[in-house]
């Protein structure tokens, strides 16, 4: 007789478990579709922001022209050459720039200070003395970016730290 009372146990347990299975089916609601061209990429910028970074670029050579042109009329000058890298579009420019002169690249404001051929004995190094803002933050505590020699043998001596843009400096001319 315990063997029957348990039979009814697991028939009323099986009926219940049946029973909310149906129930379950009844609370699964669909949800309206989404159109997936109507999403942009997370990773791509607006069209008018990319516009605006071929703009830059565009000026950037523009303004290359101009300082080739006056390279033949200023030729007392000393200038620095800087290779900037945009990490996010892998993009490097060529950035030539008279010392005391400030330049933008992106959000950033380059100024060179001093460049010149280091005293080593053993090769000839290109130093440059830069100062790099960045104009995007809006933190009154932080005045440079970076404010320091950079050496063009080794630039990640002491680096710019920045999570987007990277400079180094590639020679010095005129010294």
């Amino acid at each position: 007789m315990k063997l029957g009372n348990i039979k009814k146990y697991f028939l009323i347990l099986f009926f219940f478990t049946k029973i909310t299975y149906v129930f379950a089916a009844d609370e699964i609601k669909s949800v309206p579709l989404i159109n997936l061209e109507d999403l942009s990429p997370t990773f791509e910028e607006e069209k008018d922001i990319l516009e605006k970074d071929e703009e830059q670029i565009s000026s950037t050579t523009n303004l290359e022209n101009k300082i080739d042109e006056k390279k033949k009329l200023d030729s007392d000058k000393v200038y620095v050459n800087i290779t900037a890298l945009d990490k996010i579009t892998a993009k490097t420019s060529e950035i030539r720039m008279a010392v005391g002169e400030k330049r933008f690249f992106g959000p950033l404001e380059i100024k060179a200070l001093k460049c010149q051929l280091s005293n080593n004995t053993d090769n000839v190094d290109a130093v440059a003395y830069i100062q790099v803002k960045d104009l995007s933050t809006k933190d009154n505590n932080q005045v440079f970016l970076f404010n320091g020699w950079s050496f063009a043998s080794s630039p990640t001596l002491k680096s710019i730290d920045h999570p987007v843009y990277d400079l180094w400096i590639t020679s010095c001319e005129n010294i």
